[in-house]
């Protein structure tokens, strides 16, 4: 019972208070009271906490909706190119094969007797 009176007797503040449970050596302004005024240093870096992380979900999902825009203009060019390359396949194509023969039996020979030379004159 001395030692608990020794600092009362001898003109000595008492020692410090023991340090609240927590990290070692963790600063005591750091941590939260049950019921402390939201001004304390702990509350406002879990309001710092919360803050940055509301900011980084805004964030993410802005780019999630950017990434999102741009995979459908991809896409859009995509199937532009695709129907553009049809195209230039096409014209290739009929420029490969010969002339489309005409449909019936005048139109055929019409056609094949343009391709007969004409006699040449004997002189």
């Amino acid at each position: 019972m001395a030692a608990q009176l020794g600092g009362m007797f001898s003109g000595q503040p008492p020692g410090p208070p023991p340090p609240p449970p927590g990290l070692p050596g963790q600063a005591s302004l750091l941590q939260a009271a049950p019921g402390a005024p939201r001004s304390s240093p702990s509350t406002l870096v879990d309001e710092l906490e919360s803050s940055f992380e509301k900011f980084l979900d805004i964030d993410v999902s802005e780019l999630r909706n950017e990434l999102q825009r741009k995979d459908a203009l991809v896409q859009k060019h995509v199937t532009k190119l695709r129907h553009w390359q049809q195209v230039l396949e096409d014209i290739s194509a009929q420029r490969k094969k010969p002339a489309d023969v005409p449909q019936g039996s005048l139109a055929y020979l019409e056609q094949a007797s343009a391709n007969i030379p004409a006699p040449m004159k004997q002189t």
